[in-house]
């Protein structure tokens, strides 16, 4: 059995050791099945889910666990967890990445496009799409039931178990919710701020940060006070973590990103950053960039023109600012809904850090003071662990108050050079290799700079930039647009710091069925 203080230590090297036991039998189950099957489809789920991304779903499951008082007992289900989340995490991208008709993801080519390559069918269009994106819906659902069996194997035996089953079963279905929202968006031209709000809500950030954290809290039997007020501290960071995104994608270096620059304006999306750009143009009877976010995201063709017209109204309008400033008040709110939950110091300062650098902020921008409690070992970070990311190329010449554009990747965790993950779980040589012709052109290069793209200077480190005076506020998005609570969803008010933690009756039973055919 694994010693926590250990894996508190390296909490992505023990959960990518996990995972990967889970997908040697798991591949071994594929090759019984059918040896094409196992090397086209399962070897290459296998390679998909271990080459690369920051475990920051593991990381956030494994401090809340380690927080509310969980230990050597609850280990193996808080590793099990994890790697289930890491299984989520590889259906969402694999299927997001055919629905958008990415051809990247990681800096390599995406599954759907190795897939095409490998029988060179990317011009044979089938009434789903091409053979590539059909078989890969199919390895994304394969990815799904892995991590719901991966989930229940990891709980099975908790006292806790039937509460975690609750958790598993809304994180997926709001998930889902998320990306069929942001698909509606793109064909009903809805680029209202709280409607992307909403969507990022349920696509991104409970799903991301908020059930995460009320996993491993559950895990170890923290009472529900402490439970809601952890999916609350994820619902603000990880909106926060989505609106850095969209400014990453936008203005970000695709070798940092792994993703073409200005792909979600190329594809139409109804990001909450165009919404803002929307408001600023309307405040500043913008007619002209009105249109031209009208037409982006009305589903028409957009030109490489359009995209370079956009990044320069994005920031002359002031709209990148004031979702930096956002995402720096979103970050610091979930780190203080975090510092009152009740958890072991440790434990809540590594999530407010964990917080920061998922948001591109300043080392202990998101740091949280939670009460006196320890873990039984030093509560700073881990030697070679750093708390936030190395900023990235930008296109402006300076970047949007408090933020990086870069990505903040653990040692060797970088898009670039995504650590080779078929010899560790001893998978088919072939599986998740780099194959497939380049991009098209104008999909990789980011466009020179143009003027009027720098921005001022950036406010001092972890302070909020002031509102600019005559503007009207943003909507927050962390409030008016989340989902309507459920019975597991209330928002706790301030709640005191609990007693020890102490199991909760079961709610729901620990019935996990495999969902085959979600889409994110």
């Amino acid at each position: 059995m694994p010693d926590p203080l250990q894996v508190d230590e390296g909490v992505p090297t023990a959960v990518e050791e996990h995972l990967a036991a889970v997908l040697r039998r798991r591949a071994a189950d594929a090759a019984d099945a059918d040896p094409d099957f196992a090397a086209d489809i399962a070897d290459r789920v296998a390679a998909f889910a271990l080459g690369g991304g920051r475990r920051l779903r593991a990381e956030f499951l494994w401090w809340a666990m380690r927080g509310s008082g969980g230990g050597a007992r609850e280990t193996p289900a808080a590793l099990g967890g994890a790697a289930a989340l890491e299984l989520v995490q590889t259906c969402a991208l694999i299927h997001d990445d055919v629905m958008d008709g990415s051809p990247l993801r990681r800096g390599r080519p995406a599954v759907h496009v190795q897939l095409d390559a490998r029988f060179g069918t990317g011009e044979r269009a089938l009434p789903c799409g091409t053979f590539g994106g059909a078989a890969a819906v199919l390895a994304g659902d394969l990815a799904l039931a892995w991590a719901d069996d991966a989930f229940a194997e990891a709980v099975a035996g908790l006292p806790s178990a039937p509460r975690a089953a609750g958790v598993w079963r809304v994180m997926r279905t709001e998930m889902v919710a998320g990306q069929y929202l942001d698909l509606r968006a793109q064909v009903t031209g809805d680029a209202s701020a709280d409607r992307a709000a909403r969507t990022a809500v349920l696509k991104t950030a409970l799903y991301s940060m908020g059930h995460p954290l009320a996993l491993g809290a559950t895990l170890a039997g923290a009472p529900e006070d402490t439970v809601r007020a952890l999916r609350e501290a994820g619902r603000s960071a990880g909106l926060a973590f989505q609106l850095h995104d969209d400014v990453r994608g936008a203005f970000g270096d695709p070798a940092a990103t792994g993703k073409p620059v200005g792909e979600d304006i190329r594809e139409g999306k109804a990001t909450y950053l165009l919404a803002v750009a929307g408001e600023r143009c309307a405040e500043l009877g913008d007619r002209a960039g009105l249109g031209l976010l009208e037409r982006i995201t009305g589903g028409a063709r957009t030109t490489e023109e359009d995209v370079d017209r956009a990044l320069d109204l994005l920031v002359s309008c002031g709209a990148r600012d004031r979702v930096a400033r956002r995402v720096e008040e979103l970050c610091a709110r979930g780190a203080e809904t975090v510092a009152r939950a009740g958890l072991a110091r440790g434990a809540a300062d590594r999530i407010g850090e964990l917080f920061g650098a998922a948001c591109g902020l300043e080392a202990g921008a998101g740091r949280a003071t939670g009460p006196a409690l320890v873990l039984g070992r030093a509560t700073a970070p881990a030697p070679g662990r750093t708390t936030a990311p190395a900023p990235g190329a930008t296109r402006a010449a300076a970047p949007a108050p408090g933020l990086t554009t870069g990505p903040a990747p653990g040692p060797g965790r970088d898009a670039a050079s995504a650590p080779e993950p078929v010899r560790a779980a001893g998978l088919s040589p072939d599986a998740g290799r780099s194959v497939g012709p380049a991009p098209g052109p104008g999909r990789t290069t980011t466009p020179a700079p143009g003027p009027g793209r720098a921005t001022g200077p950036a406010p001092e480190p972890g302070r909020a930039a002031a509102q600019t005076p005559g503007r009207a506020a943003a909507p927050d998005p962390s409030r008016a647009t989340a989902p309507a609570p459920d019975p597991g969803h209330t928002t706790p008010s301030a709640p005191e710091p609990p007693g020890p933690p102490a199991p909760s009756a079961p709610a729901v039973p620990p019935t996990l069925p495999v969902l085959i055919g979600e889409v994110r």
